[in-house]
């Protein structure tokens, strides 16, 4: 029989679904935790959804938000009504305790959803956890700021505070247990989710974090000059104005399909070189009378004042995550041989004499490519120097900064190469060592990419299991710790990942004089 949750908007219907092991299991799509962000709703903070009369059919996922798919390069229409999330349970009995694991999707906060296509619930539903996954908005949809009381920004993060909101008032009804949720998220997921450690409005909705490849504190996690981009959107669109409202106006009546990938259009001369293209992304809010806001600080701030929520963290990230980079940075080659003050991160360029932005420049790419500078010989320094620029530095100094506050920290770097290595092995760099940006992703989720390779190689059946196991051992227990795991087929405990390359970004950031690692840390 089909399974039936009333939840406190009304009743559901749902449906029952197999693991890999015959096992039932309830599933329960599309079911909306907002109301739809359409028309002058559109850009401001979501509101609570509302209530039903009959039983809602949730069989079926709900749309997917609009936006720039960077898999295809394809703009997808999906809808702007788009706020729904999904859960995944083996009980639904209503005193379960079950711990509840909550995924906040990554694609540079551009592209993707909660949807099973890439995040099926079977390898950690088999560790009696829950899954719950969901839609927020993306991009311009998302993170317009126009640093005005009714667009100050993150519509997009408050889409997810308020999927928490309801993760809190109703996930007993699906077995559940309130007071043990874990949010976890890869990529800009993973920005998203150290975030929400950070902003009072999400306080109280989570118990754990996992953050799998990217942080708050980031260049790309945290937006600059979002107003004077937003001005310039209209522009790309035709529209010239210096007037606010006027903007919000005219913002407001375009198709939803045409602010998708507006990231691409609205760049500067100084950002076509400088970092990854994800501008809009959370932001500090301006403060306003009776407009409760996202983000009140500077993310590095927040975790300095100690002014955060205090959770037990697993951090980490992939050993080749720079292998997705790989491509794009041979074809700028040249433009970085001739100019390697591009690849100074923009938190420290406002603190570097043109001397010093130099001499910056010039160490990374002596570190990492010799005096061979960028080209095809160097593919490996490449591939390092991107994954210490964008993810691996900055987890380190997050995990460092956090664990000053005697929070239990947890780090891994995740080192698999099979072919599960979906990303690294689509992109041909199946021959290189290590794991690509989202490889991580084919190993916790079952989905239509990794089936056929998953349930045609049983020797990768244990390795799944392993990994899984230990993520749904986080969100039952989440062990202390501050040690760090290198994740492979052997998981074996060290200290101080890639130690060497970690210790020049961080002699730059303490140069800079931005807040880095304590030297008696390292």
């Amino acid at each position: 029989d089909d399974p039936f949750v009333t939840v406190k908007q009304g009743q559901l219907q749902g449906s029952i679904l197999k693991l890999l092991n015959d096992s039932p299991y309830f599933s329960f799509k599309g079911i909306p935790y907002a109301q739809p962000p359409v028309g002058d709703l559109r850009f401001k903070a979501p509101l609570p959804p509302t209530p039903w009369s009959g039983i809602r059919n949730a069989t079926e996922h709900g749309s997917y938000c609009t936006q720039y798919d960077m898999n295809t390069n394809q703009i997808l229409n999906g809808s702007e009504d788009c706020l729904f999330l999904n859960v995944y349970t083996k009980s639904l009995h209503p005193h379960a305790k079950i711990p509840v694991m909550v995924y906040i999707h990554g694609g540079a906060f551009m592209s993707g959803s909660g949807d099973t296509d890439t995040y099926g619930p079977e390898f950690l539903i088999q560790h009696d956890v829950i899954l719950v996954t969901m839609n927020y908005r993306l991009e311009v949809l998302g993170f317009l700021c126009l640093d005005t009381p009714e667009v100050p920004g993150n519509a997009g993060m408050k889409d997810q505070v308020l999927a928490l909101r309801w993760v809190k008032e109703n996930i007993a009804k699906f077995g559940g247990d309130p007071d043990n949720v874990t949010i976890f998220g890869e990529s800009a997921g993973s920005a998203a989710v150290t975030h929400h450690m950070i902003s009072p409005m999400s306080k109280g909705l989570f118990h754990k974090v996992i953050a799998q490849s990217g942080v708050c504190i980031q260049d790309w996690a945290i937006a600059r000059d979002a107003k004077e981009r937003a001005f310039r959107v209209a522009k790309v669109l035709g529209k010239e104005t210096t007037d606010t409202q006027e903007l919000l106006q005219y913002l407001r009546s375009v198709p939803a399909t045409d602010l998708a990938k507006m990231t691409y259009k609205t760049r500067t001369l100084d950002e076509k070189s400088r970092g990854l293209p994800m501008y809009f992304v959370p932001n500090v809010e301006k403060k306003f009378n009776n407009v409760e806001a996202f983000l009140t600080q500077e993310p590095i701030d927040a975790l300095l004042s100690k002014n955060l929520n205090k959770v037990p963290l697993m951090i980490g990230y992939n050993s080749a995550e720079g292998l997705l980079m790989l491509e794009e940075q041979l074809k700028k080659a040249q433009r970085y041989n001739d100019n390697s003050t591009y690849l100074v991160p923009r938190e420290l360029v406002p603190k570097l004499t043109e001397n010093k932005m130099k001499e910056f420049g010039s160490r990374i790419m002596k570190f990492y490519t010799g005096d061979l500078g960028m080209g095809n010989d160097t593919a490996q320094g490449i591939v390092d120097m991107n994954t210490d620029l964008h993810f691996s530095y900055n987890s380190h100094r997050f995990a460092h900064l956090y664990s000053n506050l005697n929070a239990p920290v947890y780090m891994y770097r995740f080192e698999y190469a099979t072919d599960l290595n979906i990303v690294k092995n689509f992109l041909g760099y199946s021959n290189m060592p290590g794991a690509c940006h989202a490889d991580d992703l084919f190993y916790l989720f079952y989905n239509e990419l990794n089936k056929e390779i998953y349930t045609s190689q049983e020797r990768l059946h244990p390795i799944v299991y392993d990994l899984t196991k230990l993520w749904a051992n986080f969100a039952k227990t989440s062990p202390s710790g501050r040690e760090y795991l290198a994740l492979n087929e052997v998981m074996t405990p060290g200290r101080r990942a890639d130690a060497t390359r970690v210790d020049l970004w961080n002699n730059m950031y303490c140069e800079a004089a931005v807040p880095c690692i304590a030297k008696s840390n390292l």
